[in-house]
């Protein structure tokens, strides 16, 4: 069997975000010609009738495409914060509201 060791690549930084039941990995490594770039992993425990794996999936991150994906990634989350959150907050307390037994709410002050 052949060692794939001399496959992998230098570790530069690596940072762990635990989400639930997702966790997110962004590691920074070296390329062979001593360049960098990103890899962004989502790893899930997933399980099955012989015990539980890892689902993975896996982005590439070139430094030539950093600022793009970094604006890209800004947009989406800025839109996500500005036009959907407030919809959904204020969704959500409308509910809230509802949920309120009536005379609570005329008692009030």
């Amino acid at each position: 069997m052949e060692d794939n060791k001399g496959n992998e690549r230098e570790e530069l930084y690596s940072q762990r975000v635990r989400a639930g039941k997702r966790t997110y990995f962004f590691d920074v490594r070296t390329t062979r010609g001593g360049d960098y770039y990103v890899t962004i992993t989502e790893s899930k425990k997933v399980f099955n009738d012989e015990g539980f794996y890892y689902q993975k999936h896996k982005i590439f991150l070139y430094k030539e495409d950093f600022n793009k994906f970094q604006d890209a990634m800004n947009a989406t989350f800025n839109h996500v914060k500005d036009e959907l959150l407030p919809m959904l907050i204020s969704h959500s307390s409308i509910e809230s509201m509802s949920q309120i037994p009536i005379q609570r709410i005329n008692n009030k002050k």
